[in-house]
C-alpha cells in the first residue's frame, strides 16, 4: 500500500502577548459652572483695586503742598507789608476847606398868592468858589480820588462841586478848588420864608458843605486800601456884602 505523503501546513508562530493595559488615570475633576462675569474679568485686565486710592492720595498731597506754599507766600507778603507800615507810620490825610469865595448870591421871592401873607416859594442863585487845602505829613505819597461836595440849605441840596483826583507827594501841601453854581433853585413854603427873612433882615444865609474824600497811600508802587474821610463845614454868607462871614469845618468820620 502506497501511502501518500501527508503534508501538514506550516505552523504559524503564536501571536505576541497583548500589551499590558495602561495605568488607570484619575478621573478629571468637574469644572466649575460657567460664570460670564468671571470669564469677562479673566479676558480683560483691570488695575488693582488700590491704584485709584493711591492716585487720590497723591492728588491730595499735591493740593496740600500748594496750599502750604500759597499760605507761606501770603504770610510772607503780609509780614513785609506790616514791616513797611510800621516803618512808615502812615497818618490820616488832612483835607480842609480853607477859603470860600462868594462870587454871586441872589435870592428872589416869587410873587405870593392873593390869600398868603408870606411868599409861597423863592428861588436861590449863587456862585461860590471852594478852596481846599490838602496836607500830607507822611513819608510816602497819597493818591486822592475824585471828590464831590454838596452845598445844602436847611437839609435841601442846592448844588454840587467836583474836585478831580490827584497825587500828592510826601511832606507837601497842595491846594485844590471847585466852583459850585446854583441857578434859580426853588424853595417852597417855610424854607423860602426863612431864607428871605435871613437874607433881608439878618443879612446872613447859613449853608452847609458836605463831601467825602477818598485817599490811598502808595508804598513802593503798591496802593493801600482806600480810606474815606467825610468833611462837614458850616458857612455863613452875607448877601449884601457878597462875602463869607463865618466858617467852621471838621472831620465827620473816618472809614475804610
Amino acid at each position: 500500500m502506497d501511502f501518500a505523503t501527508i503534508t501538514h501546513p506550516p505552523t504559524r508562530p503564536p501571536p505576541p502577548p497583548p500589551p499590558p493595559p495602561p495605568p488607570q488615570s484619575q478621573p478629571p475633576r468637574p469644572r466649575p459652572p460657567h460664570n460670564h462675569r468671571n470669564s469677562h474679568s479673566n479676558d480683560h485686565y483691570y488695575p488693582p483695586p488700590y491704584s485709584s486710592s493711591s492716585s487720590s492720595a497723591s492728588l491730595k498731597g499735591c493740593c496740600c503742598c500748594l496750599f502750604l506754599l500759597f499760605s507761606f507766600l501770603a504770610l510772607l507778603i503780609l509780614a513785609v507789608v506790616l514791616v513797611i507800615v510800621l516803618a512808615v507810620k502812615p497818618k490820616k490825610p488832612q483835607f480842609d476847606l480853607q477859603q470860600v469865595g462868594v462870587q454871586y448870591v441872589g435870592i428872589s421871592p416869587n410873587p405870593p398868592s392873593t390869600t398868603a401873607t408870606e411868599p409861597s416859594s423863592a428861588s436861590v442863585s449863587l456862585n461860590i468858589r471852594l478852596l481846599f487845602t490838602a496836607a500830607n505829613d507822611n513819608k510816602v505819597g497819597i493818591k486822592y480820588g475824585e471828590s464831590r461836595f454838596t452845598v445844602m440849605y436847611r437839609g435841601i441840596p442846592l448844588g454840587r462841586g467836583v474836585v478831580p483826583g490827584f497825587y500828592q507827594a510826601a511832606h507837601s501841601v497842595r491846594q485844590v478848588e471847585t466852583t459850585v453854581a446854583v441857578d434859580r433853585v426853588n424853595l417852597m413854603q417855610a424854607d423860602a420864608a426863612e431864607l428871605v427873612r435871613d437874607a433881608t433882615l439878618n443879612d446872613r444865609v447859613e449853608l452847609r458843605v458836605l463831601g467825602d474824600v477818598g485817599a490811598k497811600i502808595r508804598i513802593l508802587g503798591i496802593t493801600s486800601p482806600g480810606v474815606q474821610v467825610s468833611i462837614d463845614c458850616a458857612i455863613v454868607i452875607s448877601p449884601k456884602k457878597q462875602a463869607l462871614t463865618y466858617k467852621q469845618c471838621g472831620f465827620d468820620g473816618l472809614s475804610v
